[in-house]
């Protein structure tokens, strides 16, 4: 399974890339935000973007809104990852059709859980 993870801070993309790892997935790309992260869709596909939310020029929730619209990505599972859970953002990501929803920080077992609910099949193959 191939993932897509999309922060503007370089180390919160090491942390993921880690905690991946830990999982048993390495194959791994990085953006700095949302408009790198679609170039990036257009030339690689993903079966998983993991993206922060608050992010310059193209925030998470504008990548959502474009993924969402482009038929060839709009099927991909966007996990959407934010610095506190603020019900609004939650209602927002849910009806902008993200797959999940994560409060920095988190654990690996706490992002184990989410991926098991979003891929559970690919996830059972890693």
């Amino acid at each position: 399974m191939r993932f897509l993870i999309v922060d503007d801070f370089m180390t919160m993309r090491r942390v993921l890339r880690s905690l991946l790892h830990q999982i048993g997935f390495d194959d791994v790309d990085e953006a700095a935000d949302g408009a790198a992260a679609l170039e990036s869709l257009c030339v690689e596909m993903v079966d998983v973007v993991i993206t922060d939310i608050e992010m310059p020029t193209m925030n998470g929730f504008e990548l959502l809104e474009s993924i969402k619209k482009d038929a060839r990505l709009k099927h991909l599972p966007v996990l959407m990852v934010a610095a506190e859970a603020r019900r609004d953002e939650i209602v927002r990501a849910v009806h902008s059709g993200a797959a999940g929803y994560l409060v920095k920080p988190f654990s690996r077992e706490t992002l184990e859980e989410r991926l098991r609910q979003i891929v559970p099949d690919s996830f059972a193959a890693a």
